[in-house]
């Protein structure tokens, strides 16, 4: 008789993944050995973008050259998150390689980590018409694959970059500079709003709030 914590776990999964948009369990398979850091995240974030690479939920889908998922580490206590990829991004199929992304970099080397370390994504993962911001029902038809990311990777803090980020992930219509430089909590984990780095790209003078921003994230992981 299969024993009831079994059922009860099974009957959990299940819930989760149909939010995800998955009908039903696959069968049972056997434990792969454990390989250190090729775990279970990494299976699962794998699968969420094979599901999701021929995405048609808007109508970005027909436009885009390649669909922007995420990279970096499956166990990454941080996490950034973006609006939408721009160009570069589109044509190479990963998060912030562009002008934004170097500054992005230098950010995060800043902060005595590397992107291989952390988490990128977007809100959007298909390129918006000459850049422009995500329109809601976007941001709606997108937002399945970005919970299931932070579900699945489960960050202590996510960095949201921009207004659009920041909105999109708490839910609200307050601006940028109002929301930024403190903690706001989203389902228990901490997200901490900042500046866009397109946007720092425009105003230099800003790094420094960014910059505080950052220190603030780096003291709650424990790099300062």
């Amino acid at each position: 008789m299969p024993d009831a914590n079994a059922l009860r776990a099974a009957r959990q999964r299940l819930e989760t993944e149909t939010g995800y948009g998955v009908a039903s369990l696959p069968a049972a398979r056997t434990a792969a050995p454990a390989t250190g850091r090729a775990g279970s995240k990494a299976e699962r974030l794998a699968e969420l973008q094979r599901r999701y690479k021929d995405c048609m939920s808007c109508a970005l889908g027909s436009r885009r050259t390649n669909l922007v998922f995420g990279s970096g580490d499956p166990d990454a206590r941080l996490m950034f998150v973006g609006e939408a990829p721009g160009q570069d991004e589109d044509e190479q199929g990963l998060p912030f390689v562009g002008a934004a992304g170097q500054l992005l970099t230098k950010i995060i080397e800043a902060m005595k980590l590397t992107r291989q370390s952390v988490y990128i994504a977007n809100t959007l993962k298909c390129r918006p018409p000459n850049n422009r911001a995500p329109l809601p029902e976007e941001q709606s038809a997108c937002s399945p694959i970005l919970e299931a990311q932070i579900d699945i990777i489960q960050p202590r803090v996510i960095c949201a970059l921009g207004k659009s980020a920041a909105q999109a992930l708490l839910g609200t219509t307050e601006p940028i500079g109002r929301l930024r430089g403190r903690f706001h909590d989203r389902r228990g984990i901490k997200l901490m709003p900042t500046f866009h780095p397109a946007y720092l790209l425009r105003n230099p003078g800003d790094k420094k709030l960014v910059w505080q921003d950052c220190q603030t994230i780096m003291r709650e992981l424990g790099l300062l």
